[in-house]
This record gives C-alpha cells, structure tokens and sequence, in this order.
C-alpha cells in the first residue's frame, strides 16, 4: 500500500470520473479513507452501518471500472449504498443521512442522476435491471447495467423470476450477488481469484460462444448430453449450477474485498460476452470496523455511537417498545395455546419474534424475505387449526397482498397479523411508513382490523386475535416505546367491534383510532379550558366498526373529529360511509377526519412528521376551532 499522501485521496474525489484517474494502486488507500469517513458519518447520524462497510472496496471498483452514471448501478435495498453517495457527489451532505431535508437512507432517484433506481423494499433490483437493459437495446446504446444484490434478498422469489425471464431473452445484464454470510460457497483464496479472471476473460467467453455454435448443429439429444457437460463442468469449477441453469455465465466466488481480484474481473465481464453474467462475491459484514465484524446483527441498523468504543447511544427506557410488548404477550398467549405459532419474513429481531423464538423454537418460522410466501403458509397452518401470527411490518406485507385477498381473505381463515410499523417511522421515510394496511385490510370482506391506543390495549389484542376463530385479523401498532399506562398481567379478550370512551364532553367528540388517542387526551384538556366540553373515544376497530359508538357521538355532539395514523380511505371513510346511509350528516353535524397527507413524506422525526400533518394535540385543536368556524382561535392554536 502506498504511503498516505498529504492530502487525503478522498478529498480529490467529488465524483466517480474524478476516481477514475488514479492510478490502481491507490485504490486500496482511497477504500481506506472511504471506509474510515463513513464510521465517522454514521457514528453522528446513524443509520445502516454494516451493510456499507462490507462493500466499500466494491463499491470503488464499481464506479472505477464502469462509466456512471452513464452505466447503471442499482443497489438492492439501498442499506448499504452509503459509500456510494459519498463518491457521487453527496459527501459534503453525507452527514444529513436520515435527518429532515438530508439524505435519505437509501437510493433515491430525486436525489441523485447516479442513483438510477428508488429502492428500499428488498429484491427489485435485478426486474429493474432488466429493464433498463431491454431499454438501452430498444434504444441501440451501448452501455452496462450492474445489479448489486445481496445473498439475503436472493431468498425473494422476486429476484428468481427477473433471472428466469433475463436468461430468457438472453439480455446482457451484470448481476453482483454479494455474498455477506458466506451462505452460499467461500472463496478459496489467490485460486478463486484465478479461476474467477479466467471464467471471465475473452478466452473461456469465447469458447463457451463456440460451444453454443457447435452444438447447435448438432442433434438435440447430442445438444442435451454436451449441455449437461458443460454445466457440470463449469458447476464444479465455479459453483455456477444453479445460476447457469437460469441463463446467467456465473462467475466466482471471489473475494470481494481484494481490489485486485474485483478490478480484472469487472473489466472482462464490460470487455466480453452478451448475455446474462452472475458474478459472486464474498465480504464480510461491518469489513474494517471491529466493533461491527464482531457483532454483525447489531450494526446493521445503529443509532448514534462512540466511534471509538462503538458504543450506541440509547434511548430513554421510559416504557417498553410496541414490538416488545407484542412479543412478550405472543409468549405468553403461546404457553396457554400450544397451537400458536409465529412466521416472520427476515425480520425476526424487528418484530420481537427472536424473543419467541428463544421460548418455542420449533413454533417460529421465518421464511426469508418472502411475504408472499409467508401469508399462504400461514393460510395452510391455519386451514390444520393452528394459529399462526404473521407478524410483517405495514409496509412489507403490502407485498402480500394478493396472497391477503386470495388465500386468506376469501377463504375465511384465520390467520392473525400483527402489523408493527404503523404511521410514521420517522428516518426510515416514505418506503418503511405504515400508510395504507388499514384502508387495504379494512376494504376486505370478513377482516377485522384493530388498531392499539396504547402498550396496554396492544396487549388486550394479541390475547384477543388468539382466541379469534372466525375470519382474518389484524392489529396495528407503531414504531417507539409506549406511553408508559400500567400494563395488565394478562390480556383481556376484547369484544370484537366495540369501542370504549375515555371522557365524557357534550359539544366535541374525538374518535381516535390508534396511538393519537393520547394528542386527543391532551387536546381535550385544551379543548375544555376553552369552553369546549369534549368527549374522547378510542374505537379499537376500524372493522366491524362500532356504529352504535359512532352514532351516539354523532348525535349527541355538535362537532365529530376522527384521528389516525393512516391514508385517506382507512378508518374515517367506514364512519362517514355508516354516518351518510344512518342519515346523521344531514342534521348539521361537522364531521372532520384526519388522517395522514395524501403524499409520500420525506423522512423526518416522527413527532414533527406528525406535528407537520396536524396530527398532535394543536392540530387536533385547530381542526376542531376549524370545523366550528373560529379561524382566529385555529391560527393561534
């Protein structure tokens, strides 16, 4: 390695054509100042540290060896796409990662010509990827298409469909698996290495291109038999069985951290060949930073941390979070009901299922990141009188929603879901927030939908979708830590489609749905202060919707607002809906619904997304000073 130069090598670097005018040799030293920024960057922001720190040398030969952003580079689920914004124009705002008006935590095409495709949902790049290259033919350019996924998301059907149908029109496309986990086959050192220049090199490309010539001549069984040949041939010298069989020239494993194996290989595969190529390479999670080689899984996602120590600075434990709540009262649902079992799509520590599954390990099920997957296994455990939870994050389980409909829904089984991630999720932004799963849900026949106030009524709920036989159900519930109510020793088994009111008030209702109950409480002190006598309702269910609830706040106050943390068409719209045809929005009620903006909203803090969509306890105030006409009183509330 060279000697570090006076100024650092980064600092001549604003975007990849400035990289590629150095020299080779130099590029080790440039991943080493890429890597040492980027622990100090997300030491001060946070966010997704050890996915970035595995592919800095990659990501280096990468914009070296290809002319972005005229060649595409797409970055599977955007976790680790750091070092490559840093490199692409964005390192003086590298330090905004995740705040409001900063840099989103993953690819974003708003942001940047060199991020040429959104991604956060995990899987999408290779259809995208193919797409684009069908594009660039349709177009008669010539210029490359990189697809970088990572071996978790090869677990996605998703992923498998895109090659089958690349293999298919034989498109030239460069998928990248990186191979974080050693889960698929480990590079065997400087031979790997060789064996990897050499599969890719205009020679080996060009016999295979005659081999194909050949047998096309040839008849079909001859064809089959030399075929087979190949394909075992090349499967022992590669490990390429599997990806050959789906059309793709697969190459590797090899070791992605050596710039000297990345560099040449990178350049034959732009240099030779026309059709589909996998090229396999191994890194290890959290490369070059000790404190994240050592534990993988817990600098995946950081919060701010002491770069020194790594120690993570954690939050205040004023009340337990939502997802550990609901784990802890699967737990002990499950040790009254030996026929509750739990299934997660990859995301066992995000929805608490690794509490579960350290109590009852042959009764958790995660099924990789396949949700699709996850909804209709669960649909068959429940058609043998199991009771599977399904616990997928809001955003995620859009993914299944067909799956929801088709073989769950219609079928009337009763698969339950926890639905964590609700609303806002603050730095995450618009591709993690729960927005939509009660206005998808609720529109389904049969479904109940459930939404928990608080940590204590989350509680009520798993016992209550625990003894829930009939049909689907689903309950929702945040990101964060609760409100800090007393918790019950055991759920209660709610009635299904009854609500409970807090307060009582003559001239205000407030119908909350969900963990706006507490702004509503709040706003209803001011409310009250003001002369408005104010009534508080939690509803519990958006369906079957409590229309006697409904009814009587309609009638018996002169101003009904309701509150939640989803779009238009959730909960509101099946009030209003039984309001129009109960005849009761004809007798000079007011009714106002509020709900999330009809928007995709940038990341932010979730208490000022919330703040910003007039959804705390001052807007709640405004959109009741609002309703009743006194606009002075709403402007200053």
């Amino acid at each position: 390695m060279s000697s570090h130069p006076a100024t650092p090598l980064l600092d001549r670097v604003r975007i990849p054509d400035d990289l590629r005018k150095f020299d080779e040799a130099e590029l080790p030293q440039l991943a080493e100042e890429l890597r040492a920024e980027l622990i100090d960057a997300v030491s001060q922001t946070g966010g997704h540290l050890g996915a970035g720190l595995g592919v800095v040398e990659l990501t280096v030969a990468l914009h070296y060896v290809f002319n972005t952003p005229d060649d595409r580079v797409i970055w599977d689920v955007g976790h680790q796409a750091y070092p490559h914004k840093i490199l692409t124009g964005r390192r003086e705002r590298i330090r905004t990662l995740r705040q409001e008006d900063g840099l989103s935590g993953f690819t974003k095409r708003a942001e940047s010509e060199y991020d040429p495709f959104g991604a956060a949902h995990s899987s999408t790049s290779i259809s995208a990827g193919l797409g684009m290259a069908v594009a660039r033919d349709l177009d008669g350019r010539k210029s490359h298409v990189i697809s970088v996924i990572g071996d978790g998301a090869m677990s996605a059907g998703m992923a498998y469909e895109a090659m089958n149908n690349a293999g298919a029109l034989d498109a030239r496309l460069i998928v990248i698996l990186n191979d974080n986990d050693m889960s698929i086959a480990p590079p065997s050192g400087a031979m790997s290495g060789y064996l990897a220049r050499l599969a890719s090199g205009g020679t080996y490309a060009g016999v295979r291109d005659i081999g194909k010539k050949v047998t096309s001549y040839l008849g079909k069984r001859v064809e089959r038999a030399v075929k087979r040949a190949v394909e075992h041939a090349s499967g022992y010298v590669t490990g390429g069985t599997l990806f050959e069989e789906l059309g793709f020239f697969h190459i590797g494993p090899i070791d992605g951290h050596n710039l000297e194996h990345l560099i040449p290989v990178l350049r034959n595969v732009r240099d030779h060949g026309d059709g589909p190529v996998l090229i396999h390479v191994v890194t290890q999670k959290g490369k070059g930073y000790a404190p994240a080689e050592a534990a993988a899984d817990k600098y995946h996602g950081v919060s701010k941390f002491d770069v020194i120590t790594g120690a993570q600075a954690k939050a205040p434990a004023n009340a337990p979070s939502y997802t550990k709540v609901f784990a802890q009262s699967l737990i002990q649902e499950a040790e009254a009901d030996d026929k509750i079992v739990a299934v997660t799509a990859a995301m066992p520590s995000g929805t608490g299922l690794d509490l579960f599954e350290q109590t009852f390990p042959e009764r958790m099920f995660d099924v990789g990141i396949a949700e699709q997957h996850a909804v209709t296994f669960c649909a068959g455990l429940a058609t043998e009188g199991y009771k599977p939870f399904a616990a997928i994050y809001s955003t995620f389980l859009q993914r299944a929603y067909d799956q929801v409909v088709h073989d769950v829904a219609i079928q009337k089984l009763p698969v339950r879901f926890p639905i964590d991630r609700a609303g806002f999720v603050g730095a995450d932004g618009p591709t993690h927030c729960g927005a939509f799963d009660v206005t998808y849900l609720a529109s389904l026949p049969g479904f109940v939908v459930m939404a928990a106030s608080d940590e204590a009524e989350l509680k009520h709920m798993v016992r209550t979708a625990a003894a829930y036989d009939e049909s689907p159900i689903a309950f929702r519930y945040p990101r964060g830590n609760g409100v800090g109510v007393e918790m019950p020793e055991r759920g209660l088994v709610l009635e299904i489609g009854k609500g409970r009111v807090l307060r009582e008030g003559t001239k205000v209702a407030l119908m909350s749905f969900g963990t706006r109950l507490a702004d509503c409480l709040v706003a209803a002190e001011e409310l009250d202060a003001a002369g408005l006598s104010t009534t508080v309702a939690d509803a519990r269910f958006a369906k079957p919707l409590d229309t006697d609830l409904v009814e009587r706040l309609a009638r018996n106050h002169e101003v009904l607002i309701t509150v939640e943390e989803g779009s238009v068409g959730g909960f509101a719209s099946h009030v209003l809906q039984h309001l129009a045809h109960a005849g009761l929005l004809e007798n000079g009620l007011k009714v106002r619904p509020l709900v999330l903006p009809d928007a995709f909203v940038d990341h932010a803090k979730p208490e000022k997304m919330y703040a910003d969509a007039g959804l705390d306890s001052a807007g709640i105030v405004r959109a009741v000073f609002g309703a009743l006409g006194q606009a002075d009183k709403a402007a200053r509330a």
